[in-house]
């Protein structure tokens, strides 16, 4: 299966840190192409699944964001019903436990993908 790098960042849970983020990351000529924000007690945390690597990293470190690299899972799957399921059953058959997932989609089936990232 193809792999992909996801970045993670921890930050502060305030306004504007995912815009610095992506303005950052945008500047460097580097396009997002999945993203998982959450927050919890003050705490912030990012995914990122980028389109390269290796400007993301010199991006990031040049603004002074920390950051650690995940190997992940990526993979387009059909957009339609049950696609999901099918293709998480194949990875619990072969004892694999999906611990984060984010997808992508489109309104049209026929043009529509789903991407899922697993760590």
């Amino acid at each position: 299966m193809p792999k992909a790098t996801q970045f993670t960042l921890s930050h502060e849970d305030r306004p504007g840190m995912l815009a610095h983020t992506a303005k950052v990351l945008g500047a460097a000529n580097v396009n997002i192409l999945a993203c998982l924000t959450t927050t919890s007690a003050g705490e912030g945390v990012t995914h990122l699944v980028v389109d390269n690597a290796d400007r993301a990293k010199k991006a990031l470190a040049s603004a002074g964001l920390s950051y650690t690299e995940t190997d992940v899972l990526q993979v387009e799957l059909r957009n339609i019903p049950g696609a999901l399921g099918e293709f998480a059953s194949k990875l619990a058959e072969k004892d694999i436990n999906i611990t984060l997932g984010y997808q992508t989609g489109r309104k049209k089936p026929e043009e529509g993908e789903r991407r899922v990232r697993s760590v």
